[in-house]
């Protein structure tokens, strides 16, 4: 069950302190019961949040210096998983979406890293981050197109549709998981300074949860370049 994943070289250049894993898992369906993986997610977040804002987090704090770095305003366009965190703390719970959002977005929050979840049946060839050309084409989730801004970071594939603007602040409404959903790329990336243990340690636990989940899944955790 091979997905080519990759970094432009440019983007590990600039960005040294990024670390990343990702987990391809197949056989996956809308109809599994994630509560009890998801609560045990919650009630690290819960913890955390009870000591203080997401804001305070290092996780976080990375996040926004590197979008700040790359010309974007961190509170006008948040990670993804300080967006969740914002709205998490003020309305105590998320919306049930799918299983397999659910979990990741449980998991997102615990650990205040941004994790993107595609649904690889949509993808064209290789995903890679990347600088923007411009003329790439984002599919909002109310259908709608745009372009993204040339030398923004994106998850590009090679039809040149953008999957992820702005790397983890928004994905495409093209690739997101959906009842029919079969087969799932899931990535996570920090930059913070305890980001390669703590990647690691919620990819182990995302691999735990997906298999008690989805029992006969496949599941494989990718080498990225």
């Amino acid at each position: 069950m091979p997905f080519p994943f990759f970094y432009a070289s440019d983007i590990r250049s600039r960005f040294p302190q990024l670390r990343s894993g990702a987990l391809l898992l197949e056989g996956i369906d809308a109809n599994a019961d994630a509560t009890p993986e998801i609560s045990r997610f919650k009630r690290i977040v819960d913890q955390r949040l009870a000591g203080g804002s997401e804001t305070e987090f290092a996780e976080i704090q990375a996040w926004r210096r590197t979008f700040s770095a790359m010309g974007i305003k961190p509170t006008r366009y948040r990670c993804a998983s300080e967006a969740l965190l914002r709205r998490y703390r003020k309305e105590g719970a998320l919306p049930a979406l799918h299983p397999l959002i659910d979990l990741c977005n449980a998991a997102s929050l615990a650990s205040a890293i941004p994790i993107a979840v595609f649904d690889t049946s949509t993808i064209t060839g290789a995903l890679t981050v990347r600088l923007a050309y411009g003329d790439e084409v984002y599919e909002t989730f109310s259908g709608e197109t745009e372009h993204p801004d040339p030398g923004e970071i994106i998850f590009a594939d090679e039809a040149g549709r953008a999957h992820a603007r702005r790397w983890t602040n928004r994905q495409s409404g093209l690739s997101a998981i959906r009842s029919s959903t079969d087969r799932a790329l899931i990535v996570a990336e920090a930059l913070h300074e305890t980001a390669e243990s703590d990647v690691a340690k919620l990819i182990s636990r995302l691999d735990e949860a997906l298999r008690t989940i989805w029992p006969a899944c496949l599941v494989k955790t990718m080498e990225l370049r």
